[in-house]
């Protein structure tokens, strides 16, 4: 594996030594990072939203996700250095969609779009985003792979940066390729689903809590209750709620067709735009 593509050396800023180094992760979120702002604005334009706010809502998305993830795995180790910052460690999945899921809506909040037909146009992207950065967890060897296995298909990680020399499970790939299924189906389906505000919402939280329970069986997680891991808990928790959206947005929408409720599609979001006005 390739944990480190390029080795800089240190940069020595009085008492703070800041490693530089170009890492394998590194590159792939940066690759996920780009490819989602690329079609998120692409998305945005067709929707006849803005597509610069694309760009700002994946860009403190991002932040807000790495920040989460550090801050949650701070919680669990009890401490959170300057060096351990700017690390590829400590990126807790549930974490990081706290954190980038609330910097989104923050950033849509401060914005005049309609928060639940833009939170639709970048659902399936968020799949695709996590995909891709899983494949930076199996070129850098992180520790995400599974349990020893004697598969065709299981490897080592010898130069990983968490080493095994036993072949085992490559539970990113497994990751990646449940990602891209999720990402596809929510890609495919969302034109029809346009007209359903937040559906897309709901949608990706269930393929997200689906894609990570199933992802835990071929990982050496801790279980804590029932035989299950706490991504797994919290991966039900998404399922529920994504459900529960599905269901309130399908039967609102319902709802304004037969005339008896208000829009919630994106039309919604222009009359308030006009109002404000």
């Amino acid at each position: 594996m390739y944990p480190t593509i390029f080795d800089l050396g240190t940069l020595h800023l009085g008492p703070i030594h800041l490693p530089i180094a170009v890492h394998s992760y590194g590159l792939m979120m940066a690759l996920a990072f780009l490819t989602c702002m690329y079609m998120g604005q692409h998305e945005f334009k067709r929707k006849g939203l803005e597509p610069r706010l694309a760009s700002s809502i994946i860009l403190w998305g991002a932040l807000g996700g790495i920040i989460g993830a550090k801050l949650y795995s701070s919680l669990q180790d009890g401490s959170l250095s300057f060096r351990e910052l700017f690390s590829n460690s400590g990126l807790v999945w549930y974490g990081g969609l706290i954190g980038g899921l609330g910097a989104a809506i923050w950033v849509i909040h401060r914005s005049s779009a309609p928060l639940l037909p833009t939170l639709d146009a970048l659902a399936p992207l968020l799949l695709l985003g996590y995909g891709i950065g899983r494949i930076g967890c199996f070129l850098s060897g992180d520790g995400d792979y599974g349990p020893p296995s004697d598969l065709p298909w299981a490897m080592s990680f010898p130069k990983g940066t968490v080493p095994i020399n036993v072949p085992v499970h490559p539970t990113p790939l497994y990751e990646f390729g449940l990602s891209v299924v999720g990402f596809a189906l929510l890609w495919r389906v969302r034109k029809e689903k346009e007209e359903t505000a937040g559906w897309l919402v709901g949608a990706g939280l269930i393929a997200a809590g689906i894609e990570r329970f199933l992802a835990e069986f071929w990982r050496t997680s801790e279980r804590v209750i029932a035989g299950l891991t706490t991504a797994q808990l919290i991966s039900i928790g998404l399922v529920i709620v994504g459900s529960w959206i599905i269901y309130e947005t399908t039967r609102r929408s319902s709802s304004t067709a037969d005339g008896t409720g208000t829009p919630t599609s994106h039309v919604a979001g222009r009359r308030k735009r006009a109002n404000r006005q």
